[in-house]
């Protein structure tokens, strides 16, 4: 039974070892899940994260909420065992009853400081994203592949004093897999690309109804697309239809003092038409440090023992906005494009020289 996994009765291999053995050694090589729920009204945003590194035999996971004024997140580690699934993480736990359809999560703080019990169910079908690809001479360091779909969530969130009940909230997932930095920095020489480090990342999937949008660009110092994508969804009775966005642009509202936004533009045209979304953020910001993200404790694929977990609680209005670790941000995005209105989620992250938002460093703020 060594190495043989529950889905290896499955029809899905793509090489002649068993679905534990990655077609790569490289020790970057990663299966993650991204999930996000939130309501205006009830004035939350809570985000999953869960990592599979079978080259590091690492599985970690996160759950973080934002929610009146504090966040609050618990972050789980454990050694990977072959079978891979059920995603089972200490108290945290993934489950796939219906791929691509329905997903349930629980965490149980055997503390009982924070614990929860969540379905998603989506709402459209998964769609891919342009992979990204980056190399250093001869050395892939990223070379990865993503889906988004958009959803609902129903169950509960208990807090220390309080119990969320969810009705059909908005939610967003993501699924990506492949090789990127992850884990403890390696050794050796430094890297070129560490002459001018950095990172420009926008990201904005809106649900307005019937129709769905997904907008997201890596940019370099200069303000070029170094990665570009959008697409408008329709839904009916007759099923999906997409059709992309051309000649996109972008604008993003930086808080005076922070890296942080409080919305934007995105310009574009689909059917030769000119459109735009206005987007305004609205609700708690969510720091992705809470799911690991720029963690120096909790960071994607760090080592922390054969099984670990940890609960931490940060003041939203005490954060450090000169902190780098509280750059990359997630917020609740209330748009319009025309006559049509709806909600869904602003990711930025802008670490380095960024010309077009007018940083000139590697950790300067909005002037």
């Amino acid at each position: 039974m060594k190495n043989i996994t529950p889905l290896d009765d499955f029809p899905i291999h793509q090489t002649s070892e068993t679905l534990s053995v990655p077609s790569t050694t490289d020790r970057n090589f990663y299966d993650r899940y991204w999930f996000n729920g939130f309501s205006k009204e009830k004035d939350f945003l809570f985000e999953i994260g869960v990592g599979v590194y079978p080259n590091r035999h690492i599985i970690d996971g996160h759950f973080s909420i934002s929610f009146k004024g504090k966040q609050y997140s618990f972050h789980a580690s454990k050694r990977l065992d072959s079978s891979r699934y059920p995603m089972v993480i200490g108290p945290i736990s993934l489950e796939i009853p219906k791929p691509m359809e329905i997903i349930k999560f629980t965490l149980q703080d055997p503390e009982k400081r924070i614990s929860c019990n969540l379905e998603f169910n989506n709402l459209t079908l998964p769609h891919i994203e342009p992979k990204s690809s980056l190399k250093e001479g001869t050395r892939i360091l990223m070379d990865t592949s993503r889906f988004t779909q958009f959803g609902t969530w129903t169950g509960e969130i208990q807090l220390e004093n309080e119990t969320i009940n969810l009705e059909s909230e908005y939610g967003t997932r993501d699924k990506s897999w492949g090789v990127r930095p992850v884990g403890e920095p390696e050794g050796g020489a430094p890297g070129k690309l560490n002459d001018e480090p950095g990172v420009y990342w926008c990201w904005a999937p809106i649900n307005f109804g019937q129709i769905f949008t997904h907008f997201g660009t890596f940019e370099d110092h200069d303000g070029n697309s170094t990665q570009l994508s959008g697409e408008i969804i329709t839904v009916s009775d007759n099923g999906e239809s997409i059709k992309n966005m051309t000649n996109i642009n972008h604008s993003i509202n930086w808080i005076k003092g922070t890296r942080w936004s409080d919305g934007g533009d995105i310009k574009f045209k689909v059917d030769e038409k000119d459109t735009e979304i206005k987007i305004k953020t609205v609700g708690p910001r969510f720091h992705c440090k809470g799911i690991g993200y720029q963690h120096p404790e909790w960071g994607h694929a760090l080592w922390k023992g054969e099984e670990a977990y940890d609960y931490e609680v940060w003041d939203l209005d005490k954060i450090d906005p000169n902190d780098y670790s509280y750059f990359h941000i997630h917020q609740i995005a209330e748009a319009s494009m025309g006559k049509e209105n709806g909600f869904g989620t602003l990711e930025n992250l802008v670490v380095g020289r960024h010309d077009p938002s007018g940083f000139k460093d590697l950790f300067d703020v909005a002037e």
